[in-house]
């Protein structure tokens, strides 16, 4: 799996994982919050953007995304359900590294592309029930920033 930094370029999962380490080792006083998010545009086919963010809270943020190509989503319903799962899946891994390097007290969050306004607003309590189940903190529109502002940015 290959993440794209936008100042550093390409990196593997795990260089990916050492650049947020590196981050917050950088300024360990601080306090931090991971968050991660998808998106997908439909065209010929589907591209789907999750993205990582590393939030150190009042001082700025780093992100990270993945890139995905797949077979056309016709579904609104499928693409949240699949959006989602991309996330949880994402943040699972991530936590897990956390756990490994003794950062296992980092909030992670899942932030989902559905919102009260729109054709979405009946998948809230699905989407948001699956992130929780999952144990993660669900954030929809509109401060699913992670969603809707940077994967929706990349996904185009």
């Amino acid at each position: 799996m290959i993440f794209i930094s936008p100042s550093k370029g390409k990196m593997s999962f795990e260089e990916m994982m050492q650049d947020i380490l590196n981050y917050i080792n950088g300024l360990p006083s601080s306090s931090y919050k991971i968050v991660v998010g998808t998106d997908s545009q439909v065209r010929k086919e589907t591209c789907l953007v999750t993205a990582v963010i590393v939030h150190r809270k009042g001082k700025g943020a780093r992100f990270f995304y993945h890139k995905k190509i797949q077979r056309k989503i016709k579904s609104l319903r499928q693409k949240i359900f699949y959006e989602t799962s991309l996330s949880l899946e994402l943040g699972a891994k991530i936590t897990n590294f956390l756990a490994q390097s003794g950062l296992d007290q980092l909030s992670l969050e899942i932030h989902i592309d559905v919102g009260c306004q729109g054709e979405t607003r009946e998948l809230i309590r699905e989407v948001v029930g699956m992130v929780t189940g999952s144990g993660f903190a669900a954030k929809i529109k509109p401060d699913s920033f992670a969603a809707s502002s940077v994967a929706d940015r990349y996904s185009k």
